[in-house]
């Protein structure tokens, strides 16, 4: 127990350490050290370096804090009020291993590769539900290598803090479904005019179908799209071992009733 402790601990100053750095810490550390050559210092940036990687830096050490100031409380839907189809669903096409990895998922990357390759459509996600939780609540979209520091140092902290329900629950409540639905609570009414207990397959499907490209794939704006993802969710799920085929082909054919 206890060298586990130690290399949680361990792990934290790591994180800590890389947060720092990766946050423009170190930046701030070269403008607090004497310069032998006189050269004027930018003090504005570095004023707005140091308030940038200290708010990154807070943010990993009070992340609990941060996630639930980030947290819509009004449209909250428990884990619990969530159908285990719509779990599923999300977990097949998004993140198929997401209860075995802690953050980050190499094979994962590469199995989604392989899948999208051979099915040749977007079949499953290479980023972990983590790591889009990580984006939805503070990261920009923006490519570059400071960005994927701090995600990978994020999505860490998160493992570490919360289980793996609590994780896929805040994620169901903060992922965008299209037609202004952000969160599950707001699709599900949205879409179909009923609280997500209430869901049945082909209704989670064709909405675990939707974060990959909301503004296309919404039901209301490409109907037809929005059927075709429904049965690439379907397919993963029936390959991932929580429907048969027979259930997959007839939630296919399950006709589809929107709220408009």
């Amino acid at each position: 127990m206890q060298v586990r402790k130690g290399r949680v601990l361990a792990l934290l100053l790591i994180v800590f350490t890389a947060a720092f750095l990766w946050a423009g810490g170190s930046m701030f550390l070269r403008s607090s050290v004497p310069k032998l050559d006189i050269l004027p210092v930018d003090t504005a940036e570095t004023v707005s370096g140091f308030k940038n990687a200290w708010v990154r830096i807070h943010r990993v050490i009070f992340l609990k804090n941060a996630v639930d100031a980030k947290l819509d409380k009004k449209s909250y839907v428990r884990l619990s009020d969530i159908p285990l189809a719509m779990q599923q669903a999300i977990i097949a096409v998004e993140d198929s291993r997401f209860y075995q990895h802690t953050g980050f998922d190499v094979e994962g990357i590469l199995r989604a590769v392989l899948v999208n390759m051979q099915t040749g459509a977007y079949a499953e996600g290479g980023s972990t539900i983590t790591q889009q939780l990580i984006k939805n609540l503070f990261l920009s979209q923006e490519r570059t290598l400071g960005r994927k520091v701090e995600e990978f140092v994020l999505a860490i902290g998160i493992e570490l803090q919360y289980s793996k329900e609590e994780i896929l629950e805040m994620y169901l409540n903060t992922i965008y479904f299209g037609s202004g639905a952000y969160g599950i609570g707001q699709a599900s009414a949205i879409y179909f005019g009923k609280p997500p207990f209430h869901l049945n397959l082909a209704e989670c499907a064709m909405l675990a179908g939707l974060p990959n490209a909301p503004s296309l794939t919404s039901p209301y704006v490409n109907f037809a799209a929005a059927k075709e993802r429904q049965a690439i969710v379907l397919g993963a799920m029936s390959r991932n071992g929580y429907i048969g085929p027979s259930q997959a082909q007839e939630a296919k054919l399950t006709p589809i009733l929107l709220a408009k």
